[in-house]
């Protein structure tokens, strides 16, 4: 049995005590979260509560998952690390290779990266990119950061991303394991067919298990 410890909506000066108090008694892991602001009107429900509202305030403090990864990395030596999970919609898959090779480098691969597209419309929208077709988005920027995080002189040329040979050095030098979030059949879809795993978010144990089920019976269809 491995435990992981889940950090969220803490006081930032508490991250690397608690890296280390997780790593002296035990833990295996620590999961951070990711929200990139609070937007005083929402314009879509959050998936995770009852009745859509979010359970954080305009004061709750977050901090970016990569770098609370890397800053608590430094403070420990076998505490592993996952992003529970890094929305990945609003975000540009090159940069975000060059930030997930770095942790995954200063962390000596103690980092999994566990992703989702992202619930709120103006996450996407205020950093730039287009709230329609994110699934789909999504899909190829998860390409692109396998493509780039597995090291050498690569291309890609597809629907939302284009470019030509480059390179980012170093690559890390184990594979990063991909960890696919999401509760609906198209995620549950995509974790079965590019993840190393899934990840979920305030589900019951009845829940997990059913859908734990249904993502091996995936599995199996893909072939992995």
């Amino acid at each position: 049995m491995k435990y992981t410890l889940s950090v969220a909506m803490g006081p930032l000066e508490h991250l690397t005590g608690l890296a280390r108090t997780a790593e002296e008694v035990g833990f295996d892991s620590i999961a951070l979260p990711d929200s990139l602001f609070y937007m005083e009107k929402q314009a879509a429900d959050y998936p995770y509560t009852p009745d859509g509202s979010r359970m954080w305030n305009a004061e709750t403090p977050w901090v970016d998952p990569l770098i609370a990864a890397a800053s608590m990395g430094a403070a420990t030596s076998t505490l592993r690390f996952y992003t529970n999970v890094m929305k990945l919609g609003s975000r540009n898959p090159l940069l975000l290779a060059r930030q997930v090779g770095s942790v995954a480098n200063l962390t000596n691969n103690r980092f999994g990266f566990g992703v989702g597209i992202g619930w709120a419309p103006e996450e996407f929208e205020w950093c730039g990119v287009p709230f329609a077709k994110r699934g789909a988005r999504v899909d190829e920027m998860i390409e692109v950061l396998k493509l780039v995080l597995g090291g050498g002189m690569v291309e890609f040329h597809g629907e939302f991303y284009d470019f030509a040979r480059l390179q980012m050095s170093p690559a890390p030098s184990q594979p990063v394991p991909f960890y696919v979030g999401g509760h609906t059949p198209v995620a549950l879809k995509r974790a079965a067919r590019v993840g190393d795993g899934w990840t979920s978010a305030m589900m019951t144990c009845a829940q997990l298990a059913e859908t734990v089920t249904s993502i091996n019976k995936l599995r199996a269809e893909y072939g992995r």
